[in-house]
């Protein structure tokens, strides 16, 4: 491994031959200390690697060695990365969200090294020139075009000439062969390096001048904490985009995070119209060679726009000044495994620890947010109209205790009747379900045996389509039987309930002459390949290829379909139910949100929610257009219950496999909970999914005033119970899921 020149970077260490330094390494361990030889000139950051038992693993250097192992017992640092040392405010990012979450620093930090051999320093190009001709070679039309692109560029790799030549790269090697085309190497390209801002940008509101001003003078300001909200299609992602700008124009790193993959799709396609050039693209579908060029790209300085899921916020930014949220309010910046974090509370945590600007972007704001704009820890801008002087549309509610569908049918007579209307006037129509599959359940007509997951607490949904019953939960299937396995009755079992492939059937039943498209995750899995299937859906939606869209929540949100004038929700009150603290937040949030995709363009919308209880405060809300009064009635049931934002709750999980051990653990935590005035401790009580991919779960809930810090109570409350190694407790800080 080379030397990475690091004469010019803070905190290095003393050059007194061998010396003590601390490495983090990427396990649930802590710094151990290491001894480094003088000639490796460590600074703090440094990428190493180290010895550990038999085999060396790759670390960080931390800081000073602080053990008391004495030097002779030490083991050196066996060699150092050709890589920029990790940026100071990434390692203070890393130790506070340790501290937070009440995880390991080393686990954390694992989370910054997913793309290893980016370590190593990026191959250059293979590109080529234009060379010397000999009279004996054959100029082809192929090798003529080849010869002229050159000629208008200067330089390109094999596959650039190929495509823009129009031949294979078999041409282009025959001339290299040949010598009329020379081999030269060119540094590595990272992505999102270079951008050429166009001038036809869409010309902005005033509302929306006004509120991109405000951003960009944040920029360089110091910390600050925006909440851009908005109606739907009122432009806040051009808002933004003008912030984006100022920040690439200063030279400096920005971070946009996304809830889902999907979402980045139209995102992506946006960005490169108003920027010239795509941004660096982070989440677990990125292939291998894309993630090593963009963390290569970020830890060098030269990728300068990041657009990712939450992990992107662990990629080691050496000069990040803006970080934008889109869509703050979804639940999926949630993570619920390894390290449990929300991404949104954690980006507004690293922009403070940065001293620069974080923006929370959202037509529906979470109440958490609301209240931080309302007592003044983040600034609010609002756009209250939608963009081009749209209309947003009108909501009504369709009662279903009045208005029946038709027997094992779930599309009531005035939905079927207004998707009619709207196919007839040349546009599209919506329906919403948030349900994937066919059925949730499938149960026996002759002896009630219902089809249940072998590894969680949840019954295995169908999906017809593929021919299996999945859990949603650890993705368990197997095929769909012929047979009960309880009664052996063949050809009994029946689906109970809708999911968007049922919905599908019973469109194609109603409208046979319709151009329908399904729109589901579990169909379009990954960014590549089924990602870019994704990608086309989407286009043929908005290129009105499509007269109706069946979707889950994958649709319901970042999507703009100039001709989508109908939006029906299929089951508006799904979601209602279940004691999430959430719930109706959520709820209101997700038909907020797929309402706006009707009416976004020239022509009026109109969406239709489905619901047997049209008197809930949620429809209310939404058919009188009541965002702010809903959220008002909200906050106050939360703070007569002491409830978040207005206290602090902490999860205990306990799982494992065997039942007996888990629930011993779970009532000794019980017993050794911690008391005091300001604090409540619930359970333990089973889990409402009492087992999930085989293991038994049992939960705690501590609940404590607003201003008691709760993670020193959980540590010393852990510290008092030794549980067996086979069970496992997860600490869940501000939990979102109570399952």
């Amino acid at each position: 491994m080379a030397e990475w020149d690091a004469s010019s970077q803070n905190g290095a260490l003393e050059k007194n031959g061998l010396r003590r330094v601390a490495v983090m390494l990427p396990y649930p361990l802590g710094p151990y200390d290491y001894m480094a030889p003088a000639e490796l000139n460590l600074v703090v950051g440094d990428y190493v690697v180290v010895p550990l038992g038999p085999r060396e693993v790759l670390g960080v250097v931390w800081g000073k060695g602080q053990g008391d192992v004495a030097a002779k017992k030490m083991k050196p640092v066996a060699g150092r990365f050709d890589a920029p040392p990790m940026p100071d405010d990434h390692r203070r990012f890393i130790d506070w969200v340790a501290a937070y979450t009440l995880s390991p620093p080393g686990t954390v930090m694992r989370m910054s090294l997913t793309a290893p051999k980016a370590l190593e320093p990026a191959r250059p190009a293979v590109a080529f020139r234009r060379g010397a001709l000999s009279p004996n070679l054959t100029l082809t039309a192929a090798r003529r075009r080849v010869l002229d692109v050159l000629e208008e560029r200067g330089t390109a790799t094999a596959q650039e000439l190929a495509d823009a030549a129009g031949c294979g790269i078999a041409v282009v090697r025959g001339l290299a062969d040949a010598g009329a085309v020379e081999t030269v190497m060119l540094p590595p390209c990272y992505p999102a390096s270079t951008f050429q801002p166009l001038d036809d940008r869409p010309t902005l509101s005033p509302d929306q001048a006004l509120a991109a001003e405000r951003l960009i003078a944040r920029l360089g300001a110091g910390y600050s904490a925006t909440l851009l909200d908005g109606v739907t299609g009122a432009g806040k992602t051009e808002v933004y985009f003008e912030a984006v700008a100022a920040n690439i124009a200063a030279g400096r790193q920005t971070l946009v995070l996304l809830p889902e993959i999907a979402l980045s799709a139209q995102l992506l396609e946006r960005f490169a119209k108003r920027f010239g050039a795509m941004p660096a693209l982070w989440h677990s579908d990125v292939g291998p060679a894309a993630r090593r060029m963009t963390w290569r790209g970020v830890a060098e300085g030269k990728t300068k726009v990041v657009v990712g899921a939450r992990s992107a916020l662990f990629l080691p930014y050496p000069d990040l000044r803006l970080i934008v949220v889109d869509e703050e309010h979804e639940s999926a910046f949630k993570q619920e495994d390894g390290v449990i974090y929300h991404a949104r509370d954690m980006a507004v945590a690293r922009a403070h620890l940065g001293g620069f600007p974080v923006v929370l972007v959202s037509a529906t704001p979470s109440l958490e947010s609301v209240v931080n704009a309302e007592v003044g820890r983040y600034e609010r801008l609002y756009l209250p109209a939608r963009h081009a002087g749209a209309a947003l549309p009108k909501i009504g509610l369709i009662d279903l205790r009045r208005e029946k569908p038709p027997a094992r049918k779930f599309l009531s007579p005035v939905l079927n009747q207004a998707i009619a209307e709207t196919l007839a006037a040349g546009e599209q129509a919506l329906l919403f379900l948030n349900r994937r599959g066919y059925a949730p359940l499938t149960l026996c007509r002759t002896c009630g045996h219902r089809m249940q997951c072998p590894n969680c607490t949840a019954w295995l949904v169908e999906h017809r389509f593929q021919g299996l019953l999945r859990c949603h939960h650890c993705d368990h299937a197997e095929p769909i039987p012929s047979n009960c396995p309880q009664c052996d009755n063949v050809g009994s079992f029946a689906p109970c309930g809708p999911g968007v492939e049922r919905i599908s059937d019973e469109v194609a039943e109603l409208f046979p002459d319709a151009r329908v498209s399904l729109l589901a995750s579990d169909m379009f899995q990954g960014f590549g390949g089924r990602g870019m299937a994704l990608q086309e859906a989407i286009r043929q939606v908005r290129d009105h290829e499509v007269d109706i869209v069946i979707g889950t929540q994958i649709i319901a949100k970042g999507h703009h379909f100039p001709m989508l004038t109908l939006v029906g929700v299929v089951d508006a009150d799904l979601g209602l139910t279940g004691g999430d603290l959430r719930a109706s937040e959520r709820t209101y949030q997700l038909l907020h949100q797929v309402a706006g995709r009707a009416g976004r363009a020239e022509r009026p919308g109109r969406v239709l929610l489905q619901t047997y209880m049209p008197e809930h405060r949620v429809m209310q809300a939404l058919a009188d257009d009541q965002r702010d009064a809903f959220l008002a009635v909200e906050s106050e049931e939360r703070r007569a219950a002491a409830m978040p934002p207005f206290a602090r709750l902490a999860a205990l999980i306990v799982s494992g496999p065997d039942t007996a051990e888990v629930g011993q653990a779970a009532r000794e935590l019980a017993r050794a909970a911690p008391r005091s005035d300001g604090i409540v401790v619930l359970g333990p009580a089973p889990a409402p999914l009492a087992m999930l991919r085989g293991l038994h779960r049992e939960r705690l809930l501590l609940k404590a005033r607003r201003d008691v810090p709760v993670q020193p109570l959980m540590a010393e409350w852990l510290g008092r119970v030794r549980v067996p190694a086979n069970v496992r407790i997860q600490v869940d800080i501000d939990p979102y899921s109570f399952l």
